[in-house]
C-alpha cells in the first residue's frame, strides 16, 4: 500500500517559505575540450544572503553559468562545495528550481499543464488544490487569460512568464535564472524587469541571476559580481543601493552600471568579447 501523505491546505502551500541562505566554498570545475583542459572556474568562493537578489556578469566564458549548474545540483565541482542552509548539495531538489535563457516547455501540455508539472511531486495536494495553486502562479505573471493557450501560440515574452510560473509553483526556496531575457526584445525584457522586481517582493526567493547585460543586473541585483574569465574568478564585487522597483533607463542606473563596464573593459580587453 502507498504511503499516505498528510493533506495540506492551498493557503497553507502558497505560504512564504524562509528563503535560502547559499554558501559557495573554494569551489574549481574544470572540463576537457579539443584545445585541453578549460578551467572554468577557480577556487570561487562567494555567500548569497537569505532573500539576496545577486547578479553574476562577466564575458562569455568566466565559468558563471557553471556555477549555477553546480548550485542547482545538475554538475558537480571538481573541488569545493556548495552549502544551502548549511546543508551540502549534492543533487538537484524543489529548494533550488531553475530558470533558462529558452523556456524549456513542454510542447504537448498547454499552459496550466506546464505549470502543473511541477506540482505533480506534491502528493499532499489534491488534484484540484495543485490546479488552485497553478492558477495563482499563472495570475502572479499575468497569463490567467492563456492557461488553455498551446505553447507555440506564446510569444517569447509569454513563454518565458510560463516558465517564471512553473519555476515558482512548487515554493522553491531558491530561485537560479541563467540570462532567462537574453533572448528577448528591449521592450518585452523591460516589462520582465518590473515584472521580476514585484514577483520577489512579494515572494521572497533568494535569486541567483546570470546575465551579459549589465544594466540588467543593476536594476535587479542587490549584488552585482563580476567575475573575470579562464579561469573564472569573483574579479569585484558591486553594491547597489537603489530605491525599488528600479527603471533601467534612469540616469541613476545608468551611471552605476557603467563602473562596472569600466572594470568588464579592463578585464576582457584583448580576449575579443562581447559585452552588453
Amino acid at each position: 500500500m502507498a504511503p499516505r501523505h498528510p493533506h495540506i491546505s492551498v493557503a497553507d502551500e502558497l505560504q512564504a517559505v524562509a528563503p535560502a541562505k547559499l554558501v559557495v566554498d573554494d569551489v574549481s570545475k574544470s572540463f576537457a575540450s579539443s584545445a585541453g583542459k578549460v578551467q572554468a572556474l577557480d577556487r570561487v568562493s562567494l555567500q548569497v544572503g537569505e532573500g539576496e537578489f545577486l547578479c553574476l556578469v562577466g564575458a562569455s566564458g568566466c565559468g558563471k553559468s557553471t556555477l549555477l549548474n553546480i548550485i542547482a545540483g545538475l554538475e558537480k565541482p571538481d573541488s569545493g562545495r556548495v552549502l544551502a542552509n548549511g546543508k551540502p548539495i549534492s543533487g538537484p531538489g524543489s529548494d533550488r528550481m531553475v530558470m533558462f535563457q529558452e523556456s524549456a516547455l513542454f510542447p504537448w501540455l498547454d499552459v496550466l499543464g506546464n505549470v502543473l508539472f511541477g506540482l505533480n511531486r506534491k502528493p499532499e495536494l489534491t488534484k484540484k488544490d495543485r490546479r488552485d495553486v497553478a492558477k495563482y502562479y499563472l495570475e502572479l505573471v499575468g497569463l490567467t487569460r492563456f492557461e488553455r493557450s498551446n505553447i507555440h501560440e506564446l510569444s517569447g515574452g509569454m513563454k518565458q512568464r510560463v516558465a517564471l510560473a512553473r519555476a515558482l509553483a512548487p515554493n522553491p526556496r531558491v530561485l537560479l535564472m541563467d540570462e532567462p531575457f537574453a533572448a528577448l526584445d528591449a521592450l518585452t525584457r523591460e516589462q520582465l524587469y518590473g515584472d521580476i522586481q514585484r514577483i520577489w517582493s512579494e515572494r521572497r526567493k533568494t535569486i541567483v541571476f546570470v546575465t551579459h547585460n549589465v544594466r540588467e543586473a543593476v536594476c535587479l541585483g542587490d549584488r552585482v559580481l563580476l567575475f573575470s574569465p579562464h579561469p573564472g574568478r569573483v574579479h569585484e564585487e558591486f553594491t547597489v543601493e537603489l530605491p525599488r522597483p528600479r527603471d533601467i533607463n534612469t540616469v541613476e542606473l545608468t551611471s552605476r552600471a557603467s563602473n562596472i563596464v569600466t572594470s568588464l573593459k579592463g578585464i576582457t580587453k584583448g580576449n575579443g568579447e562581447q559585452l552588453d
